[in-house]
């Protein structure tokens, strides 16, 4: 079992200022916090992707670049990459280059998203999102494993002789996941595969994760790739500790009554049914 810190990159204000970084500021924190992340001995650094205000990861491989100069030890992921706005082509390359810049420290979560004004933005169809991630994710997977590549495709131009460069490290392609909520299409998918599927479990109560992740390992081993126990499972969760529970519950009261996520809902009630966990260390 793997422990680490992934971030969506949101630029909120700060309750004990007053007022929200800048992006330089966020930008800069957050590779300080993947340098502390390896520090403290976790195992794994994650960052979202998005185009789009409060946000300010919009360049994931900028991002771990600069953070797999400043580490040794530590797994760097994305959490997630845009597979339905992003060209495969670029993907290939990008993530590759990555993987080799990192000494293969690499891995790559793959996802539709959650701003739908994202897909016109890059000229998708939001309709068709499944068959985009389908489609994209086919023809990374060719471009990563084939050289010389001929493909002809529904989202984008047609390829001939193609070979994505540079070749995967010492020929092994990044390890993918498969990030979803509530997309049973995606689970399978990831199953199909042998890849993880991580369930952005955030906001969701136990029971539905339960049902998304039990799919998940059975199709797993339908599929041949072991036993269902056995499947890669990665999940979500939000952490803050104190001295006692009250003094944790009272910290991060202002915290959590900041983040726009939380509108409408009381502490003590995501605390029961979300994985937001608010206490001591003990």
């Amino acid at each position: 079992m793997h422990f680490g810190v992934f971030t969506v990159g949101d630029i909120t204000t700060d309750p004990a200022t007053g007022r929200p970084p800048s992006e330089h500021e966020r930008i800069k924190n957050t590779v300080e916090m993947a340098v502390a992340a390896e520090q403290a001995g976790l195992d794994f650094f994650a960052t979202g992707e998005h185009h789009n205000p409060p946000f300010a990861p919009s360049s994931p491989t900028t991002l771990l670049g600069n953070i797999a100069a400043r580490t040794s030890r530590l797994l760097l992921s994305t959490a997630t990459t845009l597979i339905t706005t992003n060209d495969p082509v670029r993907l290939a390359e990008d993530y590759v280059y990555l993987q080799h810049l990192a000494d293969g420290r690499l891995d790559l979560m793959m996802g539709r998203g959650n701003t739908g004004p994202v897909y016109p933005w890059f000229g998708k169809d939001i309709r068709k999102g499944i068959q985009l991630a389908v489609e994209n994710d086919d023809l990374l997977r060719t471009l990563w494993s084939q050289t010389n590549v001929d493909w002809e495709g529904e989202f984008r131009t047609p390829l001939t002789d193609f070979t994505s460069t540079p070749r995967p490290l010492d020929g092994v392609a990044p390890f993918v996941w498969h990030g979803s909520i509530r997309s049973p299409q995606i689970a399978e998918r990831a199953a199909y595969y042998g890849d993880g599927f991580f369930h952005s479990n955030i906001f969701w109560p136990s029971d539905h994760v339960k049902k998304m992740t039990d799919l998940y390992r059975q199709r797993f081993e339908h599929y041949g790739h072991g036993r269902a126990e056995e499947a890669y499972v990665g999940l979500g969760g939000q952490v803050f500790m104190a001295g006692s529970q009250a003094e944790a519950f009272r910290r991060y009261e202002p915290y959590f009554r900041n983040t726009y996520v939380y509108q409408g809902a009381s502490l003590e009630e995501m605390t029961t049914h979300t994985p937001l966990a608010v206490g001591t260390p003990e």
